[in-house]
């Protein structure tokens, strides 16, 4: 699976058996082919995308991740560059393909090819942004579309341990699911480990989670993999929590990924 993100520490030991092999890496803001991550410590992004893929890892530790790096440490980059990336993930065979970014407008050039690809039966997770608006950001908004493209893509907000709303998160009626994005501890670059928050580190739990699903015996339609996983949330909203954000947390809240393995594969 592809983590298209600021790239991460490609010398951390927690990744060392867990990427695929280097002549698939890339680097679409640097223009070359090692996307490791750069920056200084506690400055701006730097770590986000070790982060990410250390999720991923944690979750889906036997799946291969290719890093894809198209933000700089500040945690810019260019709608051109997620283009690239996200063609180029799916020709290199990845079935899934997390973004932890976006943006408030929508791109057609993203749009595009995040359709290509879903259309190809790839699936794509989109975390929904981090700024407490009845909203949520672009692609992960894209995921109401009509077609391949809403069957394969997936929005994601936060919540906290006690499954409530993230303070940070943003929420909508069209939000599909949220994910655990407070105090993710995962590897940081340095051969380090650290915490972050975000609806950037609740995304790559259901990438992760996907991947497992895929990993084994699907006994359900590869198409219908992300509806499930929403309906197979933990209900949110039970006994009044969350009331002001009711039905604006997803389908019915917070992922459950036992339950949504034990629905969708072959035991």
């Amino acid at each position: 699976m592809a983590v298209i993100d600021s790239g991460i520490d490609l010398t951390h030991p927690a990744f060392q058996d867990s990427l695929t092999d280097a002549s698939s890496w890339k680097d679409f803001y640097g223009a070359d082919n090692l996307p490791q991550e750069e920056g200084e410590i506690g400055v701006g992004g730097y770590g986000h995308g070790t982060n990410v893929a250390g999720i991923v890892m944690q979750v889906a530790p036997a799946a291969k991740i290719l890093p894809l790096r198209v933000l700089g440490p500040d945690g810019s980059g260019d709608v051109a560059g997620v283009a690239q990336a996200i063609l180029y993930a799916a020709d290199q065979g990845a079935k899934v393909i997390n973004l932890s970014l976006g943006s408030v407008e929508n791109s057609s050039i993203v749009e595009d090819v995040i359709r290509q690809v879903t259309a190809r039966g790839v699936y794509v997770v989109a975390s929904a942004g981090n700024a407490n608006q009845n909203s949520i950001s672009y692609p992960a908004a894209l995921a109401t579309r009509k077609g391949s493209l809403g069957e394969y893509l997936l929005s994601v907000g936060s919540s906290d341990l006690n499954d409530l709303k993230s303070s940070f998160s943003n929420y909508a009626r069209t939000l599909e699911i949220v994910g655990p994005g407070e105090n993710v501890y995962s590897p940081y670059p340095d051969g380090r480990v650290a915490g972050w928050s975000g609806t950037s580190m609740a995304a790559p739990m259901m990438a992760g989670g996907l991947a497992l699903a895929l990993g084994q015996g699907l006994k359900v339609s590869g198409k219908d993999l992300t509806k499930k996983m929403a309906e197979s949330a933990f209900d949110v909203y039970n006994n009044g929590a969350n009331e002001a954000y009711k039905d604006m947390l997803g389908v019915k809240g917070r992922v459950d990924l036992v339950k949504f393995l034990k629905d969708t594969t072959q035991q």
